[in-house]
């Protein structure tokens, strides 16, 4: 009996001991971020002394889906239980299905290499616990998923781009798509378990992010090229010290905002090129209910020294911001001439919506001509679900202390316009050196705001 006893204490010594190793084999490194905010250091996994897999080593055929897919797979569950480790793709396009990732593994491009994804759907099931629109759902897996991994990356020097043959297609919102959509809506509205809230059939057509981390800790995404999204493209959920550096983005589709930080905190968005269909960063925390009941706001978010070609706002705040979003900072980023802008900056919500935004930085930010202004705020946006759901319960979004300095434009249509309710109106806001070559209209229109102040 008392070998018995021995040997099972050696069992579990060796099975801690192993856990640990697998959990603290990736260090990380701290960030110092300055922001106009308390920024906690952020980190991020240091793959520096990691073990290389290179997905050739695990069968991967230029060409072949099936054993491309199988080997990334496969190289990364083996980086994972090595404790840590470094997928390589080499040079070379490779055509593949979706990828999971695990803790402790970096996904890392080769310089020429291409990791192509399939436009088939089928080849994203089964569905997985991610989001639409701020709403929990079942749905087809992002293209790129992390689902509760710490210590994760993407890096190198290639390029991740996606087949658009049927994702363009579902860009439209025939009837039957937005049939699902309000089932969705009233599923979240009513509390129903995300469990039972599964969107994929043959008409949902909810497309997928790109690369959704969710529920996430220790991200890096470095150096990396991606071309065309089916929806979203970059989507950190509920996930904490995201890094996204050097980065280039071109998605011109529908819903192609470039980085949405979603209920999530401590990020570093610095030195990306955005060329985007929608808005470069698209600032959000949850829709309603699903919101409310996670109650997790998104905070501490600094983007600084990028390049918006292209896209609908340089940052768009809302309007699915029901946890809350507070504390960012956007600094010396420059919009391109002929980026078609509608704002440089744009907070937008509800009646429906509650949460809150406050203590939002913009400064030193230069841009060509603008077709509406640099500063937006609208209060009342509900697009097509004005008529579409109901209100089921009321809650408005106090919105303060917004800070604009040094930002530079050419043509706009007006400086600044604040949209807000009588019954809470928009307060502190502050603008200095804040200027455009020509206004076609009124610089400042206003309705419901408080304490606001311009200098030059």
């Amino acid at each position: 009996m008392r070998y018995i006893y021995l040997f099972l204490i050696f069992i579990f010594l060796v099975t801690l001991f192993s856990f640990v190793v697998e959990e603290d084999a990736v260090p990380v490194r701290e960030i110092k971020v300055e922001a106009p905010f308390d920024v906690p250091n952020i980190t991020v996994p240091d793959f520096s002394m990691s073990e290389s897999f290179p997905i050739t080593d695990f069968g991967a055929v230029q060409g072949d889906k099936d054993k491309t897919s199988q080997a990334i797979a496969h190289a990364i569950d083996e980086a994972h239980k090595a404790g840590g480790g470094i997928v390589v793709v080499p040079e070379g396009e490779w055509l593949t299905k979706k990828i999971h990732l695990k803790s402790n593994v970096n996904l890392h491009l080769n310089e020429g290499a291409v990791l192509l994804f399939s436009e088939k759907p089928a080849d994203y099931l089964p569905a997985v616990h991610t989001t639409w629109e701020g709403m929990e759902c079942y749905n087809y897996s992002p293209l790129i998923y992390a689902y509760e991994c710490e210590n994760v990356a993407i890096t190198g020097q290639g390029e991740l781009k996606a087949k658009m043959e049927v994702w363009e297609k579902w860009f439209a919102r025939p009837p039957a798509h937005m049939n699902s959509l309000k089932r969705l809506y009233n599923l979240a509205a009513k509390d129903v378990p995300v469990e039972e809230r599964l969107m994929v059939n043959d008409s949902s057509h909810l497309r997928p992010q790109f690369i959704q981390f969710n529920r996430c800790e220790n991200i890096l995404l470095e150096g990396i090229k991606i071309t065309n999204s089916p929806f979203w493209v970059i989507h950190p959920y509920l996930s904490k010290n995201v890094v996204i550096r050097n980065v280039e983005v071109f998605a011109h589709g529908h819903n192609n905002d470039g980085v949405d930080p979603e209920m999530s905190q401590n990020m570093l968005i610095e030195d990306c090129v955005f060329d985007q269909g929608d808005d470069a960063i698209a600032i959000k925390s949850g829709r309603n209910q699903d919101a409310w009941r996670l109650d997790t706001p998104s905070k501490n978010i600094v983007m600084r020294n990028c390049l918006v070609k292209n896209g609908h706002q340089l940052v768009a705040i809302g309007s699915e911001l029901s946890g809350g979003i507070e504390n960012v900072f956007v600094d010396n980023c420059e919009v391109e001439e002929g980026a078609q802008l509608n704002h440089l900056l744009f907070i937008k919500t509800n009646e429906r919506r509650g949460g809150y935004v406050k203590n939002i930085h913009v400064s030193n930010i230069k841009s060509g001509k603008i077709d509406a202004g640099i500063l937006g705020i609208e209060t009342d946006v509900l697009y097509q679900w004005r008529d579409l759901v109901p209100t089921y319960e009321r809650r408005l979004t106090p919105i303060s202390d917004i800070y604009l300095t040094n930002v530079a434009s050419k043509d706009v249509t007006f400086i600044s316009r604040i949209l807000a309710q009588e019954e809470l109106p928009v307060k502190n806001i502050w603008l200095k050196n804040v200027s455009a070559v020509k206004v076609e209209g009124e610089n400042l229109i206003h309705e419901n705001v408080q304490n606001f102040h311009r200098e030059n």
